[in-house]
């Protein structure tokens, strides 16, 4: 079970990675999508952008130090929750919140593998 959770946050760390550049490299698509299709400012995108990355470096340090993991795990899923709200309440349907929606279950299985517990 280590093994195939150290796999899964590996495939986190790379998707967080990638889509908070995205954000942070200010895409001309992604900014049109944040203002116009969800209400949001360019500001919340860099935000967002931020933290992505900084939650995949937290999950790249959780591979030494447990809690950090975890913790990184907890931010990135509470943004994953938000995301799969954004693109329903923007009436995108299921189809597009399916990948929130599958980086948040992965989030969660991180979380909570080897006990499950933020000590």
């Amino acid at each position: 079970m280590k093994w195939f959770t150290r796999i899964i946050q590996g495939i986190l760390i790379i998707a967080f990675l990638l889509s908070g550049f995205v954000k942070l490299s200010g895409n001309t698509q992604m900014l049109h999508d944040f203002k116009e299709v969800y209400g949001y400012s360019k500001e919340m995108m860099y935000t967002i952008g931020s933290f992505e990355v900084l939650g995949a470096i937290g999950l790249l340090v959780g591979y030494w130090k447990l809690i950090l993991g975890k913790l990184a795990s907890v931010g990135l899923a509470i943004i994953m929750v938000g995301a799969v709200f954004t693109h329903l309440h923007a009436g995108q349907g299921m189809s597009v919140a399916m990948a929130p929606f599958i980086l948040l279950v992965l989030t969660l299985i991180v979380l909570f593998s080897r006990g499950g517990k933020l000590k």
